[in-house]
C-alpha cells in the first residue's frame, strides 16, 4: 500500500467554493481502481494549503493508472481553478497508523 500526499495552494477567497468542487469531483477519485480510502485536510497555520492524502493499493494504481485515466482529467479540471499554483504530489510507502498513537506503521 502506498500513499499520495498532493498539496494543494487553493486561493484564500476560493477556499469554500473549493470545499464545494472537491466534494463534487470527489467520487471520480473513490471509484477509482486500487482506491482504499482518501482524506482531505486544510493546514492550521496556512489555511489556504490543502493536503489530499489518498490511499492507493499500489503506486501503478495511481501512476499510471488514475492519472492517466478521463476521470482524473475530470478531477482535475473540476480543481484547477482554485489553485494558486501547480500541486505538488508524491508518494511514500506505509501500512497505516498504529492504534496506540505511536509510530507509523
Amino acid at each position: 500500500m502506498i500513499y499520495e500526499i498532493a498539496l494543494l495552494p487553493v486561493h484564500k477567497e476560493r477556499i469554500e467554493a473549493f470545499r464545494g468542487a472537491f466534494a463534487e469531483v470527489a467520487p471520480l477519485l473513490s471509484r477509482a481502481q486500487g482506491y482504499l480510502g482518501h482524506m482531505l485536510a486544510q493546514g492550521i497555520e496556512t489555511p489556504e494549503r490543502f493536503n489530499l492524502i489518498v490511499r492507493w493499493a499500489s503506486l501503478a494504481d495511481h501512476t499510471p493508472g488514475f492519472e492517466a485515466s478521463e476521470d482524473h482529467r475530470i478531477f482535475m479540471l473540476g480543481l484547477e481553478e482554485y489553485f494558486t499554483q501547480e500541486p505538488q504530489v508524491y508518494h511514500i510507502e506505509g501500512a497505516g497508523f498504529a492504534a496506540d498513537g505511536g509510530a507509523f506503521l
